[in-house]
């Protein structure tokens, strides 16, 4: 854990502020969930929650699956980060925050299918270019949210995305969606 310097004070409705910079920094709005942890130390942990992370295991195996279907990257992501990823894209995408706007198109609930140099081309991590050309990206969406997303992710140029993918791409996000649900 890192201490930032920052004391605040517990008012007496039980509440605490949390400072403007780190609500910027780990990207915390009004209405953002929090899970609470605490230790035999005494020390209370806020943690983002993510209903996403629950179907983490799940998830992975059907990234997997859709790879080696279509021959494509596939990352799933919740509304912060990537939480499963498959096809070659394992090691660098799992766990890296997503891109502003791959969250906007989640929160927006768009679909993207597009090439690298379509203005509609998403970037899926923040800060990170990605060697992908081809991508078809899908919300997923729970109980009325948006949760997350799917990715389909194409490193050949050529490999234009067509109905079957987008096809494949939706019916994920459906699917990790209803078993949100249950």
């Amino acid at each position: 854990m890192k201490a930032t310097g920052i004391v605040r004070r517990i008012d007496d409705l039980g509440r605490v502020v949390i400072p403007k910079e780190i609500r910027r920094t780990l990207r915390l709005r009004e209405g953002t969930p929090l899970e609470i942890f605490t230790d035999r130390e005494g020390e209370i942990i806020l943690k983002k929650y993510s209903p996403m992370a629950e179907l983490g295991a799940f998830a992975r195996q059907y990234a997997e699956s859709l790879a080696q279907t279509t021959g494509c990257g596939v990352c799933v992501t919740d509304r912060d980060s990537v939480i499963a990823a498959a096809g070659g894209m394992k090691k660098e995408y799992v766990g890296k925050t997503i891109s502003k706007q791959l969250e906007a198109l989640i929160l927006n609930r768009d679909v993207s299918v597009a090439s690298r140099n379509d203005k509609e081309f998403v970037m899926i991590l923040a800060g990170e270019d990605g060697d992908y050309q081809q991508q078809v990206i899908y919300p997923i969406i729970s109980e009325g949210d948006a949760i997350g997303s799917v990715a389909l992710l194409s490193r050949e140029a050529r490999q234009k995305m067509g109905d079957t993918e987008q096809k494949l791409a939706y019916t994920a996000a459906a699917f990790l969606g209803r078993q949100m649900e249950s």
